[in-house]
């Protein structure tokens, strides 16, 4: 039987606890921390200034704060836009000026989720970030380019963090299980029960040590002990794991552009993967579906007709059906989009025609197209040599209809896939025509 307080838990979580002391336990991050790397360097010289980190959830971002303050040897002030004010950094600023006047000691102010300030309240931090009264850390899972302000951005250093890999969060685990059952009995898990852990992370370091923490609780409060701890065990505390997604910020945009790639990349795997994920996520599936509409027109095109029906379709199957029987049709639209001949060609001639109209605002129609509905617009020419397309055999009448500054201009050259191959045919006999009509 296992003793009920063999893990009971600390004042501290385990999260804190396994916080690295130093950057040769810091994991993760090797590109800006490693030998002969920017921040890495900085950190072992002791000389960093204000920076920004951007970074998921569990990344580090905190950590490598607090590891800075420790090689500085200077004071750490953490502090969170998402529930503190400006008021408080006006605290934190009289604080540090004393300390630096009375002891000599910099400050380091680590603002945890700055983007969540406003421009005015950003700006704030800006005099004492200049004159040296603090070293501002900022730390955010946004992009700084659209959430900070450029005068921020200017005096700040930017440091991308990325994602825990497996292995990482695997090391991370061991050394927690070890540290905390080192002399209380032999508390293993089964490699699947670890994997199960790993997975269930999602590249998140703190949230790996959260669940390890509330399964070795549940393994506590078992009367007779498995050993070693089965994925069964460890399934019965985890909750459903959701993809990391957020609907308003960066991983929109990232998963709805790797979407849209994947499609245009003919890849019917990869397409199918990025819809499930964003709708896992909670995204809307009528924002998906616009999308989808966009990329029939875009990349589709003339070469495939139909896509441009079946997206929209789709939308109306989905609107009709809700979720999740309505999903279907989008993976459905999806799978026809990604293995469609593609065509950028009409896309890329109505942005040329735009250009050309932006270009020539005013130029008037020729004579010969415009409409003559009154005797004097006649009289002056309108409609004079208009050649009913009908009245010819092969239904084609060889004309201009660009006004005169634009003549011979082409933008629309379909290509040999799908259905553009059909008419580019069309186009090159109506071309010939043209030519036997010339005088």
């Amino acid at each position: 039987m296992t003793d009920p307080t063999l893990f009971q838990r600390s004042t501290e979580p385990l999260a804190a606890r396994m916080r690295p002391r130093t950057l040769d336990d810091f994991l993760g991050q090797e590109h800006i921390l490693g030998p002969g790397k920017a921040l890495g360097d900085l950190i072992r010289r002791g000389d960093v200034g204000s920076c920004l980190f951007w970074g998921p959830p569990g990344s580090g971002k905190t950590t490598l704060a607090r590891l800075i303050a420790n090689y500085t040897k200077r004071y750490f002030e953490p502090f969170s836009a998402a529930i503190e004010g400006v008021g408080r950094v006006r605290e934190i600023i009289a604080q540090a000026e004393q300390r630096l006047q009375y002891e000599g000691r910099g400050t380091i102010l680590f603002c945890d989720e700055i983007h969540r300030f406003n421009r005015a309240q950003q700006d704030a931090f800006l005099p004492w970030v200049e004159n040296g009264v603090v070293t501002l850390i900022g730390a955010t899972t946004e992009n700084p380019s659209f959430e900070l302000t450029g005068a921020l951005l200017s005096r700040c250093r930017v440091f991308v963090l990325e994602p825990l890999t497996v292995e990482h969060i695997r090391t991370v685990l061991e050394r927690a299980l070890e540290m905390e059952t080192k002399g209380k009995g032999d508390v293993r898990f089964e490699p699947e029960a670890m994997e199960a852990l790993v997975s269930h992370s999602q590249g998140d370091a703190r949230r790996a040590l959260n669940t390890l923490e509330a399964v070795l609780e549940h393994v506590a409060s078992i009367s007779l002990l498995p050993s070693p701890v089965s994925r069964d065990v460890v399934a019965q505390v985890l909750e459903k794991p959701l993809p990391r997604y957020d609907k308003s910020g960066d991983q929109h945009y990232d998963l709805i552009s790797a979407l849209h790639k994947a499609v245009r990349g003919s890849d019917a795997q990869g397409s199918l993967y990025w819809l499930a994920r964003m709708l896992a996520g909670g995204e809307d599936p009528l924002y998906i579906a616009r999308r989808l509409v966009r990329i029939a027109s875009e990349d589709i095109g003339l070469a495939d007709p139909r896509a441009l029906s079946i997206t929209l379709a789709a939308k109306d199957a989905y609107h009709f059906l809700g979720t999740p029987e309505g999903e279907l049709a989008l993976a459905e639209a999806v799978v026809y989009l990604a293995t469609a001949p593609k065509s950028n060609r009409v896309y890329a001639a109505f942005t040329q025609a735009t250009e050309a109209a932006n270009a020539y605002p005013a130029e008037p129609a020729p004579l010969h197209i415009r409409n003559a509905p009154t005797k004097l617009m006649k009289e002056l020419g309108y409609g004079a040599g208009y050649k009913y397309a009908h009245a010819y055999e092969e239904g084609y009448a060889p004309q201009d209809y660009l006004p005169k500054a634009l003549l011979g201009a082409r933008w629309y050259e379909p290509t040999e896939f799908g259905f553009e191959k059909d008419i580019k045919r069309r186009i090159e006999w109506w071309e010939e025509l043209k030519k036997k009509a010339e005088p």
